[in-house]
């Protein structure tokens, strides 16, 4: 039965990642709700891209950090952060539709 990723993770956030970048992390419980996660292939770097609507360029890095339990991610800005037209200044609003990303 598949859950949303908002309920199997414990964390779901994004921030700052200085003034060009803005980065996500994503933690789990345990390593069973991990690897359920990370084997899903819903949260490969091809899947966020996909799903957030950018091109996989836009995605600097893509981490699997296995002894944490986390994937994290951080993406390209459109613009510098707290430039004339940027809407989330510290970047602590974009990780709400991950929330609803559906694990099998």
């Amino acid at each position: 039965m598949a859950i949303k990723l908002g309920e199997l993770a414990t964390t779901v956030r994004s921030k700052n990642a200085g003034v060009n970048q803005i980065t996500f992390d994503i933690i789990f419980r345990n390593p069973q709700d991990y690897e359920r996660a990370r084997k899903s292939g819903k949260l490969t770097r091809e899947a966020i891209a996909r799903f957030m609507g950018i091109p996989q360029a836009r995605i600097s890095d893509f981490v699997e950090f296995d002894v944490a339990n986390a994937i994290k991610f951080t993406i390209y800005r459109l613009r510098p952060g707290g430039s004339p037209g940027d809407w989330d200044m510290l970047g602590c609003q974009q990780y709400g539709p991950l929330l609803d990303i559906e694990i099998p």
